[in-house]
């Protein structure tokens, strides 16, 4: 101790009486501040993740899907499409959707999903184009045809092929985060069956 004095006397050049009473000086610990003027945390915050949710208070498109049925769908707005129909949505509109060929047929000899030319008519109509289109297939994914592929990028469309499910599901996200004018999505029931039809 006697010695720590006479080394804090020499360097602040008091007496070694004055050195034996003085205090040290001690600031508080400073409080660090953010880029935003907010004080920083000692530790990691709880994580909130409703103040995380972007599209929380963003309203769910008309046409977003609600229920998928193995004969239909139920739709946002209240519609129902049954009957085995598929659903075709665009631009904010929604469509009865038959694409199948005679005898419920929608695979073609090699078991790809192959499209009639005129299955996608609608889209050809609007303007402008949705520049994704997410096909829901029903309950299994299954290949595009070469000619079902060059049909839709003939549309200027780039292709998302799921099953029914999982394609109502994200066309449901997108159309919320993007807008239906830039999405469109062709579901088939997810109790379709090939050659039955939707069951």
């Amino acid at each position: 101790m006697a010695a720590s004095i006479r080394a804090l006397a020499a360097t602040a050049h008091v007496g070694p009486a004055a050195a034996a009473t003085a205090r040290i000086h001690t600031t508080a610990r400073r409080r660090t501040v953010g880029h935003n003027k907010e004080t920083v945390p000692d530790s990691a915050p709880t994580t909130d993740f409703d103040r995380m949710d972007m599209l929380g208070q963003t309203p769910a498109p008309a046409t977003s899907v609600d229920v998928c049925m193995s004969d239909g769908f139920v739709l946002n707005s209240g519609i129902t499409i049954l009957g085995g129909a598929g659903a075709l949505l665009v631009a904010g509109d929604a469509f009865e959707w038959r694409p199948w060929r005679p005898g419920h047929r929608l695979l073609n000899d090699k078991g790809q999903w192959d499209l009639h030319p005129d299955a996608l008519g609608v889209l050809a109509l609007v303007w402008p184009r949705p520049d994704l289109l997410v096909l829901g297939l029903g309950p299994d994914i299954r290949p595009l045809s070469p000619d079902t592929r060059r049909l839709i990028a003939s549309l200027g469309m780039r292709v998302e092929v799921l099953d029914t499910r999982n394609a109502a599901s994200q066309f449901n996200m997108l159309a919320t985060e993007r807008g239906v004018r830039d999405v469109a999505a062709a579901l088939v029931p997810i109790g379709w069956r090939e050659g039955i039809g939707a069951v």
